[in-house]
């Protein structure tokens, strides 16, 4: 099924979620503007330098709504947190191996209809299909293209950030971080595997061009079948950019047959449009541990839309603290109103 075919129906875990609260106290004055299209309720940093069962609650990279209502919150250094939908509190920890009980470089994470889950690993990169008890059940094939040097042509620690169900839950999508070798014109691929009896297959790919010096961290669908796309960098001394995009897919080149993307014509990108540079949203009290342009920011990777309220998705993102003194776990409560397609 091809993205713009695809029926806007919303999920059964985004239509169970729509009651998904407030976590920890509200630290400001709510719904403050970013900017016309986004709005921030409140911030947490309840599990900022946390433990659970001994193991360390951060490196959080992925969100997503667990089918019981709950929070599954990734870790990159190969676990998987259960959080209390309200609190936040963690309930569950599992950990995540390859086929050779190697840890992962774990990025992006998906909860299927039945409860399985499909997480990314950075490093060849790949996308497995766990158990809830965190045994592997089978691995996706991944384009030759995609996969890092010198098997194919990706940077290393650029590869599969993002990962996202499409409406209809027959359409994954994962987001490359940053540029192929030899993709001059700075686009991203985003790859699609479609649903068949015998498993995912690889299907149509797209190109996406962040803004200089900025990659790819997160892509989230919405009902209608477009994206929610973060993007992200980090300048020392100055510190993080983040910015919100609304991007449409479902006009773009299928560029899996595109060897390099140049810029050359004929080659429609992933249409995007600027949501919020998160940047110029209120501080509501915020502080921070190194150097900010708005001490709100920290490294925010992790993003899940969780429902729907007065004309505005809920959205949640979480920074991951690279288990760094200076940088905080950080969860951050958005509304975000898009226009109609």
């Amino acid at each position: 099924m091809r993205i713009r075919t695809l029926l806007a129906t919303v999920t059964a875990g985004l239509a169970a979620a729509t009651c998904l609260s407030a976590a920890g106290p509200a630290n400001a004055q709510p719904g403050k503007a970013c900017s016309p299209s986004v709005s921030i309720d409140r911030f947490s940093d309840a599990l900022d330098k946390a433990t659970y069962e001994g193991s360390y609650v951060g490196n959080l990279s992925a969100l997503a709504l667990d089918r019981d209502g709950s929070l599954a919150a990734l870790s990159d250094r190969s676990a998987l947190f259960g959080l209390d939908a309200r609190t936040l509190a963690p309930k569950s920890v599992v950990p995540l191996t390859d086929e050779n009980g190697t840890a992962l470089d774990s990025e992006g994470l998906v909860v299927d209809r039945d409860g399985t889950r499909l997480i990314t690993s950075e490093t060849e990169p790949s996308i497995r299909r766990y158990s809830r008890d965190g045994a592997i059940l089978d691995r996706l094939p991944v384009p030759a293209a995609l996969q890092v040097a010198p098997a194919g042509r990706a940077v290393s620690n650029g590869t599969f950030e993002g990962l996202t169900l499409l409406p209809g839950g027959r359409t994954l999508l994962a987001s490359m971080e940053y540029a192929l070798s030899g993709d001059t014109s700075g686009a991203v691929r985003f790859q699609t595997w479609e649903r068949h009896a015998k498993g995912w297959k690889p299907a149509e790919q797209y190109a996406y061009r962040p803004d200089t010096g900025l990659g790819v961290p997160e892509v989230q669908a919405l009902p209608d079948g477009r994206l929610l796309v973060l993007e992200r960098g980090f300048t020392s001394g100055v510190g993080n950019t983040v910015r919100l995009y609304l991007a449409d897919p479902r006009h773009a080149t299928d560029t899996s047959g595109v060897e390099n993307l140049t810029g050359q014509p004929g080659v429609r990108l992933v249409g995007k449009t600027l949501l919020a540079d998160i940047v110029n949203c209120p501080t509501l009290g915020a502080t921070a541990r190194q150097p900010q342009p708005n001490p709100l920011l920290d490294n925010i990777e992790g993003m899940v839309v969780t429902g729907r309220s007065q004309g505005a998705w809920k959205v949640l993102l979480v920074s991951d603290d690279n288990q760094n003194a200076v940088q905080t776990t950080r969860f951050y409560y958005l509304r975000v109103r898009t226009t109609t397609p």
